[in-house]
């Protein structure tokens, strides 16, 4: 039998994963030319942030977690038509 190891994700990991589908989850229900845009947008945060943010840096990802919540539970309004992307230096703000 193979020796594939499989690392499973953390509690925070699986968090992360979670708002990543739940944006894409409600992309869907909006317009065709918001869902591209919101598609996007969260592509390009989740991204940006995977690569800048240190992965120890637990209390700035519980941050981006709350707000990334906020963030979807106000698209998750029917009335709401877009998302914007917010860039935060964190390094300035300590």
């Amino acid at each position: 039998m193979g020796g594939t190891k499989v690392q499973r994700l953390s509690g925070m990991q699986k968090q992360v994963l979670s708002l990543y589908r739940g944006f894409l989850r409600v992309a869907r229900s909006k317009s065709e030319e918001e869902r591209r845009n919101i598609e996007s947008v969260v592509n390009q945060e989740f991204r940006r942030n995977s690569k800048e943010v240190d992965r120890k840096n637990f209390q700035y990802i519980e941050y981006l977690l709350r707000r990334g919540n906020k963030q979807l539970d106000q698209l998750r309004n029917p009335g709401t038509i877009g998302l914007s992307s917010l860039q935060i230096d964190f390094l300035k703000i300590n």
